[in-house]
């Protein structure tokens, strides 16, 4: 209930070619005010599964942030929107940063004065994680990175997905049926183009499944070509990146999460015991991307969630502003 009265921000829409013929979108949204520092900083965010920036938490935290003098940045995961078609047989997956990738480099070019804030939610708190780890070059002009109830590891994550206990299961099948509605809402550029991977029989397979799993083996691996469901979980995972990242990290999750299990918790721990860059934050409640504050059935529609990211971001900044010269360099 807490989301019935967010914000809706208004910005444009960017569209980038991508090399393989599909479309990269995402959404740009400029400050409010000047920032605390006086600088010119850009918030670029990778929503959760499936999701995009009309989501309702995202619309929340990019009116918090523009207020608080931070241009914003928004992928459109591939096919996520329902009103613009894909144009090759190819949708988001879960560690595919190629849109990322291209949304960044725009920002980086279009704002050459600016410097980046990372932000990812769930899903695309993995994507954005793997992107930094996977190249130094991507971590240039970066001042630090907020990760918001990722799960670190698929391959893991898989093996607990299936569990009944605090409605993990239930929560599988709603997620597969909503990813279900998204390829079968492009199933003319998924299954019709003469370029696809896939085959009438994964269609058929589309239809039958109850689980993410199913629906990643069948259908979502194949976009890039991955001989089997461990593979994609293997590669699409930010656990093989993540220690690459040199920039201050915040990973934060909640003990409560539906979605990621505790045993998947050892690797954010373990990364934050072993680097001083990085703080691992977990909370009591919270539970998936929730972090509601206030009354119990009418909450604050700006969360916990949204303050803690823009204060971190906040410190990294005047930190980052006041760094002696050789510090900077070094």
């Amino acid at each position: 209930m807490g989301r019935v009265k967010s914000p809706k921000p208004c910005g444009l829409r960017k569209y980038l070619p991508m090399q393989d013929g599909a479309t990269a979108t995402f959404d740009l949204f400029e400050p409010q005010g000047i920032h605390s520092t006086g600088d010119d900083i850009t918030m670029v965010i990778c929503p959760g599964i499936g999701n995009h920036s009309e989501k309702h938490y995202i619309r929340t935290f990019v009116d918090y942030s523009q207020k608080q003098g931070y241009r914003c940045s928004v992928l459109n995961h591939l096919g996520a929107l329902p009103n613009i078609e894909l144009t090759s047989p190819r949708m988001f997956t879960y560690g595919c940063t190629w849109e990322f990738s291209a949304m960044v480099g725009y920002i980086k070019r279009t704002f050459p004065q600016t410097q980046l804030i990372v932000v990812g939610f769930s899903l695309g708190g993995n994507i954005a994680c793997k992107y930094l780890g996977e190249n130094p070059a991507n971590q240039e002009r970066v001042l630090c990175c907020v990760s918001v109830c990722q799960g670190y590891s698929a391959l893991r994550a898989q093996e607990t997905f299936l569990q009944w206990d605090q409605c993990r299961r239930l929560y599988n099948f709603l997620m597969a049926d909503n990813m279900k509605k998204i390829i079968l809402s492009h199933r003319v550029s998924l299954f019709g183009m003469s370029s696809s991977k896939m085959e009438s029989a994964d269609l058929s397979h589309l239809y039958t499944a109850t689980s993410l799993m199913q629906i990643d083996d069948n259908i979502m691996r194949k976009f890039h070509g991955h001989n089997s469901l461990k593979e994609y979980y293997e590669k699409e995972s930010c656990v093989h990146y993540i220690h690459n990242i040199s920039v201050p990290l915040l990973l934060v999750n909640s003990s409560d999460d539906p979605l990621v299990h505790q045993s998947l918790l050892t690797i954010p721990r373990t990364l934050a015991e072993k680097k001083e860059n990085v703080i691992f934050a977990l909370t009591l409640h919270g539970g998936h991307l929730g972090f509601f504050e206030g009354a119990v059935l009418f909450p604050q529609p700006l969360s916990w969630m949204d303050k803690v990211i823009v204060s971190y971001a906040n410190a990294i900044c005047q930190w980052e502003k006041h760094r002696p010269q050789c510090q900077k360099e070094k």
